[in-house]
């Protein structure tokens, strides 16, 4: 059996990624501190289809001339069909860690230095805001699922297209609001929507047939994506307020 890091190794685009930082490099010069990957590309469930190459880099100095330096390096990134890096000087990253807790929880434990200094494994994140962040996004995610499933509610090409792109983004909030609440962060996207879906006390069969699609495990063609759709938004109102309301009565400020 080939080892599971093997069979991400072969999917990750690992020469494109050089490529990318071998340009930046080039463009940026000495005001390059790091670059780090993080995301699925770093884990086992990176998948070619559904997955983005996640980069952030370290500058020295962001001024809009220093940006149009590395513009080049990033619009050929761009023609790769991968999203723009996350650009940001050292100060700044250390002192945004509390608004972004969730996402740098995240990259602290899934990266990799390609290349200078790991400015990652260090940083210190306060996690006093943390389930604050975790229902903003759970809500505003859960708006925003509502209003692409109304575009789409005659157009099942669209629909299946939203609820396969979204279930990684709803897996991860699931996976920090068992950390806001308590309980252990799973490492996987189907470990952790089964772990809220026991202490919520929902059915998490849509998620986990999405999953499937994702996981080429099954043929996207012989879902039911209305009864999918259905299912998969009932499990994000109920887990939204069930977090909601196990936070409020875990906040030693509440009444």
């Amino acid at each position: 059996m080939v080892p599971q890091n093997k069979i991400t190794e072969t999917k990750v685009p690992e020469k494109k990624i050089d490529e990318f930082v071998s340009r930046l490099r080039a463009a940026a010069g000495p005001n390059l501190q790091s670059v780090i990957l993080y995301g699925s590309a770093v884990s086992s469930e990176f998948d070619p289809e559904f997955s983005d190459i996640n980069l952030l880099c370290i500058l020295r100095g962001t001024s809009f001339p220093m940006l149009e330096a590395v513009a080049p390096a990033v619009e050929w990134w761009n023609k790769q069909k991968q999203p723009a890096p996350l650009f940001m000087a050292r100060e700044e990253l250390e002192r945004s860690a509390d608004v972004f807790s969730m996402e740098f929880i995240d990259i602290k434990a899934q990266h990799r230095v390609l290349f200078g200094d790991d400015v990652i494994t260090e940083l210190k994140i306060p996690m006093h805001l943390h389930r604050t962040q975790v229902e903003y996004e759970l809500r505003e995610k859960l708006i925003l699922l509502r209003q692409g499933l109304l575009l789409a509610a005659h157009d099942q090409r669209k629909a299946r297209h939203l609820l396969l792109h979204s279930v990684s983004a709803f897996s991860t909030l699931f996976r920090h609001a068992l950390r806001a609440t308590g309980g252990p962060m799973p490492a996987s996207r189907r470990e952790s929507v089964t772990a809220i879906a026991a202490r919520v006390g929902f059915d998490p069969s849509a998620f986990h047939q999405l999953l499937d699609v994702r996981e080429h495990k099954t043929d996207v063609k012989k879902l039911d994506i209305e009864d999918i759709a259905t299912r998969y938004l009932s499990s994000i109102e109920q887990v939204t307020a069930a977090v909601d309301r196990m936070l409020d009565s875990s906040d030693p400020r509440g009444s």
